[in-house]
C-alpha cells in the first residue's frame, strides 16, 4: 500500500509541475493578426499582435518612427536594439510597410479629371 501511494504522489508532484511549467508558456502564445500590421501607421496595441513583440519592443518601434520618421522597409527595425535577424524573420509574415501617415495640415486633392469639357453657365 505504501508503494502505491508513493507512486500516486509522484504522479501528482509532476502533473502538478507540468501544469506549472506549461502555463507561462501556453500564456505567452498569442493568435497572429488576419492581416500584416503597417509598422507606419501602427499604434503600440496593434503592434503588440504580432508574435515576438510585446509593450516594450512596440515602444522602441513608435519612438523610432517619431524620432527618424517612416520606416522604408520592414528591415529597418534591425536598428532597434535587442531585435535581431532571427527575432524579426519570426515576425516578417506579420509586418508591412506602407505609406507614413499624412500630415494633418495637408488638404484633399480634387479628383475632377483636367480634360473634361466644362459646360457654360446658364443665366
Amino acid at each position: 500500500m505504501s508503494r502505491r501511494r508513493m507512486l500516486i504522489r509522484f504522479l501528482l508532484c509532476f502533473l502538478f509541475l507540468g501544469l506549472i511549467f506549461h502555463a507561462p508558456a501556453a500564456a505567452g502564445k498569442k493568435k497572429p493578426p488576419a492581416q500584416p500590421i503597417n509598422i507606419n501607421t501602427a499604434n503600440s496595441e496593434q503592434l503588440q499582435q504580432v508574435p515576438g513583440i510585446g509593450p516594450a519592443t512596440a515602444e522602441k518601434i513608435l519612438q523610432m518612427r517619431k524620432s527618424y520618421g517612416p520606416f522604408k522597409s520592414v528591415d529597418d527595425l534591425l536598428a532597434i536594439r535587442g531585435l535581431g535577424a532571427k527575432r524579426l524573420e519570426k515576425m516578417r509574415k506579420y509586418l508591412t510597410v506602407g505609406k507614413g501617415a499624412a500630415p494633418k495640415n495637408s488638404e484633399p486633392t480634387s479628383q475632377a479629371s483636367p480634360s473634361a469639357p466644362k459646360l457654360p453657365d446658364k443665366p
